[in-house]
């Protein structure tokens, strides 16, 4: 069974210097004003500004790429702070947190009457049933859906990645050893079903269905969502929304279901759905504790919605607190267990006396939160020679056919020709830059990086020939290290993604690119 707590081996499913933006103010107003989720120092809410700090310091010195994190305690943020150049207004890959929001309609979806979870699967798809359909997928329903118990013996994504079928048609075709509700298995395909079905009874998309039901009234704004060869949302991966976002659905969710007076979902659906439905992942850790309807239970009596690489939505109901973090990590379980190791504890009963010193430093360290940045020399005398040259590239994978390097006292604009146009991006001396308007990256790992994102990144020389530049797509978790080695007319491209950097002896896929200086 593949384990939730790693997750380098299955990257890719197919899927799938600007300076900090202060978050804070003065120390007597460390944060911002918000209509739906007020901020308050934390103290005032039982929250220890040192027990965060303690969080903070540990984050940092873990060797995760932590890109952000909002606290929540008794429905205010008490904390909240991006990774440099991560920033609040930038959405953020879910990777299969994606699953919770679609969890979500479908519990709105019982809540109007138009959905009993007891009907069976095929029961929504008669034109779309094998011609000899076994007897276990007659007996498949949409709780075996919600509650990874559909009797599959493996995720059956994968094929329907590969299919040129309708991926309805694909998931009804896999095999269902297993009799379901007496297997679990952890299955992207089944939450891809939960889409469809929604899609079979209302004539709508995840995306449009959930609008004006959730979207709307949590005000989450500017989010996407990827879609099936077919039209429909994705459902188990390819969101994208802002952290405070993620924070939204867990405080939904901690709040039983209501928002702003108004019942969005039923108490028994949300006791339903993050509660204990079957066995999980034994021997895990907080993969091993249950799961209910494409939400985690965990251990200190929390649950959580959970993505690829380190996307949490935890809610802790019995300490009125929820905690939304985005990451880039090959162990999950090193995430959590910072977080029980230094949040919890500084979730306190009752109101702390007020602390300026430690809420000064907690505002001091939120304001410099940063990725690191690789250093090297910044003014190697090797730019000068190859300043606007122009690059003539062999034949390669990308179509790329020229390549260029602009360099200034800011930092270096690197841009490609290829057969779609021309592409630049502007990185800063060992700090980050941000280009602020999304693109397609033109040299993408198999499987990363092919939605328009936003990119930021550094530049630096890290011997006497050789360029880097450091890529970090901030509406994802991946990033890139291209390194760019001059020989006299001859130019050299290597490529890191960030997923296969995590991977002690796995290579990049991509190429190397070669060419020669025109003229």
């Amino acid at each position: 069974m593949q384990s939730r707590r790693h997750f380098i081996k299955s990257a890719g499913l197919g899927l799938a210097g600007i300076g900090f933006l202060p978050v804070l103010g003065p120390v007597g107003q460390l944060w911002r004003p918000s209509v739906l989720l007020p901020h308050a120092l934390p103290e005032s809410q039982g929250v220890s500004s040192r027990g965060i700090l303690s969080f903070i310091e540990a984050a940092n010195a873990s060797g995760i790429s932590w890109h952000s994190f909002v606290l929540l305690r008794h429905g205010h943020i008490v904390a909240e702070g991006w990774w440099n150049p991560y920033s609040a207004e930038f959405t953020h890959s879910l990777y299969s947190l994606s699953k919770s929001f679609t969890s979500t309609a479908i519990g709105m979806l019982v809540k109007e009457g138009k959905l009993d979870i007891q009907s069976t699967v095929v029961s929504f798809f008669p034109k779309d049933i094998p011609a000899n359909p076994s007897p276990n997928l007659q007996k498949m329903t949409v709780k075996h859906l919600l509650t990874m118990n559909t009797g599959n013996g493996a995720d059956t994504l994968p094929p329907m990645l590969k299919s040129t079928k309708t991926w309805v048609q694909t998931f009804l075709e896999q095999p269902v050893e297993f009799e379901p509700g007496t297997h679990f298995l952890y299955n992207t395909g089944a939450t891809y079903m939960l889409g469809a079905i929604l899609h079979a009874i209302t004539g709508q998309t995840l995306e449009q269905y959930l609008a004006p039901r959730l979207f709307e009234p949590l005000d989450i704004t500017g989010y996407d969502w990827e879609t099936s060869p077919q039209g429909l949302n994705t459902a188990g991966y390819g969101l994208r929304v802002k952290t405070t976002d993620i924070a939204k659905l867990g405080q939904l969710y901690l709040q039983k279901g209501k928002w702003n007076g108004k019942t969005l979902l039923t108490e028994s659906w949300v006791k339903d759905a993050t509660g204990y439905q079957t066995s999980s992942q034994e021997g895990n850790g907080d993969w091993a504790q249950g799961y209910g309807y494409q939400f985690w239970q965990c251990r200190h009596g929390a649950y959580r919605g959970d993505g690829a690489f380190g996307q949490y939505c935890i809610v802790m109901p019995d300490k009125d607190a929820v905690l939304a973090v985005t990451s880039q990590t090959a162990d999950m379980q090193q995430s959590l267990n910072i977080i029980w190791e230094h949040l919890l504890p500084a979730l306190h009963d009752g109101v702390l006396p007020d602390n300026p010193p430690e809420q000064s430093a907690l505002k001091t360290a939120l304001g410099r939160l940063a990725l690191p940045v690789v250093t090297g020399n910044m003014a190697k005398d090797t730019a000068s020679r190859y300043q606007r040259k122009t690059w003539t590239l062999d034949k390669n994978d990308f179509n790329a056919t020229t390549m260029q390097f602009d360099f200034s006292p800011a930092g270096c604009t690197w841009t490609t020709q290829t057969a779609e146009g021309v592409a630049s991006i502007r990185l800063g001396w060992e700090k980050w830059v941000l280009n602020k308007e999304r693109q397609l990256y033109k040299f993408p790992e198999v499987g990363l990086n092919h939605q328009p994102t936003k990119v930021a990144g550094t530049a630096t020389w890290i011997n006497d020939n050789t360029l880097q530049l450091n890529l970090r797509f901030v509406e994802t978790l991946h990033g890139d290290r291209i390194q760019c080695v001059f020989e006299g007319d001859k130019l050299t491209v290597t490529f890191l993604d960030s997923l296969t950097a995590m991977s002690a002896g796995k290579a990049d896929s991509r190429k190397p690119l070669s060419g020669v200086m025109k003229g």
